[in-house]
């Protein structure tokens, strides 16, 4: 509607909307979350984990509507058609900008559960958003390095055990459990630091789904891949907010459980994780052909 407006104005306009938007629903979401936290029983939690689910999509249908009053977006969506608000679900998602995540929440909202995105430990002090995330119990996860935990090998393990008890708190209530495998943003200098072998993408890491599998498997109904493409190029978040993005493409794809391991025993640990690498190995070269051919073909119309 307002898409007429100069960028910079429409930029600012936007921002100031997306704060508002924050203030309105974050301090709801942390007295919820604190009367949880002060009455730790699960028939609290059975009653409260609803509420907080709602008033979170609450706050993204309020990030919707300034989306649409401030953006001309010609949005491509596919393959929404069988989902549940009422599933369990396992999502993964290439990742490209901090614009991925208001894309996926805009287009899921209501539609599945909530997507409970793992996140770096790091994120947790970011003002607001990192208390709005611990409210909503995202896993915080360390990502140590190989060459870290070799010489602090106690610290071996704490990630997977975080990582175990978000998820089994997730059991109670139907969740989302998302991964961008790639672990970080795609930039051009990452791929060729990394040497991927893909034209799109960064090379995928199957630690934190094989981890949300060995916690809650059976409970996942399905997993979610899902791939945004932006045609006309990557963006910034500012670029984004002032209307510089004209196009989004978002392919959901609903593929079965690959594995249901609830508590293997060590041994067939590493089993697991080998067989999950293969298959989002596998997952990503069908996910990099499928950009390549929605670029082509956006690029001759």
């Amino acid at each position: 509607m307002l898409s007429f407006l100069p960028a910079p104005l429409r930029g600012l306009l936007a921002g100031v909307l997306m704060l508002l938007n924050i203030f309105v629903w974050v301090p709801v979401l942390l007295l919820v979350a604190l009367v949880k936290l002060v009455l730790p029983f699960q028939a609290v939690r059975l009653r409260l984990d609803p509420l907080l689910l709602k008033i979170a999509e609450a706050w993204i249908d309020g990030n919707s509507g300034w989306m649409r009053l401030t953006q001309k977006l010609d949005w491509q969506v596919s393959g929404l058609d069988a989902l549940s608000p009422r599933q369990w679900y396992l999502v993964v998602c290439n990742h490209q900008s901090w614009v991925d995540i208001l894309v996926l929440q805009h287009v899921l909202n209501r539609r599945i559960p909530l997507l409970k995105f793992f996140l770096k430990k790091e994120l947790i002090w970011v003002p607001i958003m990192g208390l709005a995330w611990w409210a909503l119990e995202f896993p915080f996860m360390r990502r140590r390095s190989e060459a870290y935990l070799q010489k602090h090998p106690q610290e071996r393990g704490k990630d997977a055990a975080a990582t175990r008890a978000a998820c089994e708190k997730y059991a109670l209530v139907p969740t989302s459990v998302m991964n961008f495998l790639e672990g970080t943003r795609m930039t051009p200098a990452k791929q060729r630091q990394q040497s991927s072998p893909y034209r799109h993408l960064l090379k995928p890491k199957a630690g934190g789904i094989t981890l949300a599998l060995q916690a809650m498997g059976e409970k996942f109904g399905a997993v979610l891949d899902i791939t945004i493409v932006y045609p006309r190029g990557q963006p910034t978040f500012v670029q984004f907010l002032t209307g510089q993005v004209s196009q989004v493409v978002v392919q959901v794809q609903t593929l079965p459980v690959p594995a249901r391991h609830n508590a293997p025993e060590p041994q067939s640990e590493a089993a697991l994780r080998s067989h999950m690498q293969q298959w989002v190995n596998q997952l990503w070269a069908d996910k990099d052909a499928r950009i390549e051919h929605t670029l082509g073909a956006k690029a001759h119309t």
